[in-house]
């Protein structure tokens, strides 16, 4: 089966209705909430390229959307769903792979997150870099949480004053990562200048014994 994902254009329009379905389906059968979206909002991430499409012999396999807040300095990766027909495929690891590279690509800097109750989705991400975070640590951006309000368990998230809900709040952050890779760099020349010095040691003794 040939699969290929990419940006989401305009000759995927015609999909959306088909995404905004399987979307709600999946849901039903996990008996879990979502924020319901629909065709037009689809078509709208498209049309600003803020989304990516698995396409499998002409059908619809997969999607995946961008959302940016707080003026692109959080992104969210939203909206993951695999048609039934491309289940058991690894195709949503693939999807979330390419839309969290894209997201990087177009907003540079940005804190990546997502709030999510699956927890192959919670796998994936992890394996991404992603951490567990509190509500908190997410956008404070009300148009984002706002977009939870056609979730069945809203009425939980706005009790909880929008600090705690049956979703899982998870960020990944590049500059913890480039400071990681900063402190690994700055270990590992410290490593090797010690390593050199050692051997400078070695042979100025090795050439004093023998003179």
């Amino acid at each position: 089966m040939n699969i290929s994902i990419v940006i989401a254009s305009e000759e995927h329009y015609k999909f959306a209705q088909e995404i905004v379905d399987t979307m709600y389906e999946s849901a039903i059968q996990r008996g879990t909430g979502i924020a319901k979206r629909t065709p037009e909002y689809i078509v709208t991430k498209m049309q600003h390229k803020d989304a990516v499409i698995a396409i499998g012999d002409g059908k619809f396999a997969g999607f995946c959307y961008i959302e940016s807040w707080s003026h692109g300095k959080f992104v969210a990766n939203s909206g993951l769903i695999v048609h039934p027909d491309f289940r058991n495929l690894g195709l949503a690891k693939k999807i979330k792979e390419r839309v969290f590279n894209y997201s990087q690509e177009k907003y540079p800097g940005a804190k990546i997150f997502g709030i999510t109750t699956g927890l192959a989705v919670m796998k994936i991400n992890s394996e991404l870099g992603y951490k567990p975070v509190p509500f908190s640590e997410l956008t404070d951006d009300p148009s984002f949480w706002k977009g939870c309000s056609g979730c069945n368990n809203y009425d939980i998230l706005q009790r909880k004053e929008y600090k705690m809900c049956l979703c899982t709040g998870m960020l990944y952050d590049p500059a913890e990562k480039k400071s990681k890779e900063e402190d690994q760099y700055t270990f590992n020349n410290k490593v090797l200048a010690r390593l050199k010095s050692i051997k400078q040691a070695l042979f100025l003794k090795k050439e004093k014994d023998n003179e």
